[in-house]
């Protein structure tokens, strides 16, 4: 255990790409203090990708990225604006309903701030919104990707877990939109006391919105056929994400038409690397974790939080603020397989829903997404807006602050999570 948490401790602070610390820290824990053969490492890798519900992960990578170079991005920006564009804060407002309407395409939430970023930054330099809170705002409304199906961690969660991915899905629902509702409230508490430049709204007329949402009609189908073909049990995740792929591709090149042949082979190339990314990732967390678990670190673990306390409050507080601390200095992905087989069999033994608690790792591990050092998609959103990442770490405070309230929501009210998938299952 010493040799396989330490030596992976010592690589991250190194600087060693996770997926190479995790593969070598493991490596070492089987030569150094078990008999297994090494061959092993082989098996594990390989066992750790021999998923047929895996293979929803290029796919719906790749439906993100014909999202947005098909234009299905800024006509969910357009609608936005029509449904919040006259509120107080409304740049604000718009770049929260954004990121949620992405989020409900892409799964990536890098992808879906880089996205945010390129239409909204200009706009909001123009109307001299402060840049640093809404480049922190931007990367919060990205980081809903985390937590809104079809979220890729999501899919992780719920195969690591044994349980259903429609489930998981439906149970991010609901927490997901209580963070875009704090969010927007934040920014329009701010914005109430931030003077002139966020008084510049449009007026509501339902004439823009009709014309807004027809012309992302198409768009929302997406989002429509991964749910409503994954709860109705017309197809698993996986053929899903195949048929997201092909309702995108449909949407962008011959609707849309903004979307070229010619520009295929570069997306489906972005997608094949981002999505080897995290299945290597993948396989060589596996072989850790099963060294993890061979060397009895999960009891030893359990002993140590039964002593401390058998309260399950107090066990879930533990966890957040651990999940919390990861999701600063580690990719989620990563977080998720070496941490939840551990986690999940103790939070079942103090009675916890494994649905919720799916839910609980997902949204704890997108706060880590906008708060540095690692913070993906806080970098995202700083470069996009030119400023440094320093800059905007001090504006972070209060998308943190609405996304930690929605956390403690989803941790104390288990119904926040369960309510949707036990009505829809």
């Amino acid at each position: 255990m010493i040799w396989a948490g330490g030596g992976f401790l010592v690589l991250l602070i190194s600087g060693t790409p996770i997926v190479l610390a995790l593969g070598i820290a493991a490596l070492l824990a089987i030569e150094l203090t078990t008999t297994a053969p090494i061959s092993i490492v082989a098996q594990r890798v390989y066992g750790g990708i021999s998923s047929f519900t895996l293979m929803a992960i290029p796919f719906f990578v790749a439906s993100g990225l014909l999202m947005e170079a098909g234009g299905i991005a800024r006509r969910f920006v357009n609608l936005a604006s029509a449904l919040v564009g006259w509120i107080t804060g409304s740049l604000y407002m718009v770049s929260i309903v954004t990121g949620t309407g992405l989020a409900a395409i892409s799964g990536s939430g890098s992808a879906d701030t880089a996205a945010i970023s390129a239409v909204m930054t200009p706009e909001m330099r123009k109307r001299r919104y402060d840049i640093d809170l809404a480049s922190a705002v931007i990367a919060a409304s990205g980081s809903l990707a985390s937590i809104i199906p079809p979220s890729i961690v999501m899919i992780v969660i719920a195969i690591t877990a044994n349980q259903s991915i429609g489930a998981m899905f439906l149970g991010g629902i609901v927490p997901g939109l209580l963070v875009m509702i704090g969010l927007m409230v934040g920014c329009w508490l701010y914005a109430k006391r931030g003077g002139d430049a966020y008084r510049d709204q449009e007026a509501f007329t339902f004439k823009r919105l009709r014309a807004g949402f027809i012309d992302a009609a198409p768009g929302l189908l997406v989002p429509i056929v991964i749910i409503g073909g994954i709860v109705g049990g017309i197809f698993t995740a996986t053929e899903a994400a195949c048929v997201a792929l092909f309702t995108t591709l449909i949407v962008t090149m011959f609707i849309y038409r903004e979307l070229k042949p010619r520009d295929l082979p570069r997306i489906f190339l972005k997608a094949i690397s981002l999505s080897a990314t995290v299945l290597i990732i993948i396989s060589t967390a596996s072989v850790f974790t099963w060294i993890i678990a061979t060397q009895g670190f999960p009891a030893m673990l359990k002993d140590w939080l039964t002593g401390v306390t058998d309260n399950p409050i107090v066990f879930l507080l533990i966890v957040n603020l651990l999940l919390l601390v990861v999701g600063m200095f580690m990719e989620s992905i990563s977080a998720v397989l070496i941490l939840l087989p551990i986690l999940l069999p103790m939070a079942q033994s103090y009675g916890i829903n494994p649905v919720q608690f799916g839910v609980i790792t997902a949204l704890n591990l997108s706060i880590g997404l906008i708060t540095p050092p690692y913070g993906i998609c806080l970098y995202v959103a700083s470069t996009v807006a030119g400023r440094r990442i320093e800059q905007v770490s001090r504006k972070v405070w209060l998308p943190l602050g609405c996304m930690l309230v929605a956390l403690l929501l989803v941790t104390f009210v288990p119904a926040v999570s369960l309510w949707l998938p036990s009505v829809l299952l």
